[in-house]
């Protein structure tokens, strides 16, 4: 857990910043997207899998959701920059706990926003394949987050992680209006 903080604790250049941004982007909105839509619906083919794609139903479903999930996945790259002197990526991490605009509502938007973009992409492709691997996907990051990311996180900023973390839920924040009685 030691090398998160040393990783924090390092000085980054903007070109540093810039290269990690790169591969983020060739990896997480061009690599996988690629993965869902032209490799798994062929396995879906390969293993005698029919699609449930049923028309627009998917479509408007489908940009809904990558819709939304992108605009809260790149609504959280930006206080990272520029809140927090750091990045998505754990080898250039932030250097303050954001507690602001997305992350006010829940503490992994990225996540929430990724998976949601990615089960867009999955039902407009109409794939049980690529559907499969986004909840396989949903499952070994929530394992990275639980079993390392909250660890380095709580080391890194202490007792500001753990009160934030008492008070925002992990990815999905609802409020439920209270009924008043007369």
């Amino acid at each position: 857990m030691n090398i998160f903080k040393n990783w924090q604790d390092q000085e980054s250049s903007v070109g540093r910043h810039l290269l990690f941004l790169v591969l983020g982007a060739l990896i997480f909105p061009i690599s996988i997207p690629a993965l869902l839509v032209i490799l798994l619906p062929q396995v879906d083919k390969k293993i005698g899998m029919g699609s449930f794609f049923i028309g627009k139903g998917n479509i408007i479903i489908g940009i809904l959701f990558i819709f939304l999930g992108g605009v809260l996945a790149f609504w959280t790259i930006f206080p990272q920059i520029k809140l927090a002197s750091g990045t998505p990526f754990p080898m250039l991490p932030t250097k303050r706990l954001l507690i602001v605009g997305p992350f006010k509502y829940c503490r992994n938007p990225m996540t929430l926003g990724t998976l949601m973009a990615y089960a867009g992409i999955a039902v407009i492709v109409g794939s049980v394949a690529s559907l499969l691997f986004v909840v396989l996907f949903a499952m070994v990051l929530t394992a990275y987050i639980k079993l390392v990311e909250e660890k380095e996180l709580e080391l890194r900023f202490g007792t500001e992680y753990v009160d934030y973390k008492k008070v925002t839920p992990f990815i999905i924040h609802v409020r439920f209006a209270s009924v008043k009685k007369k």
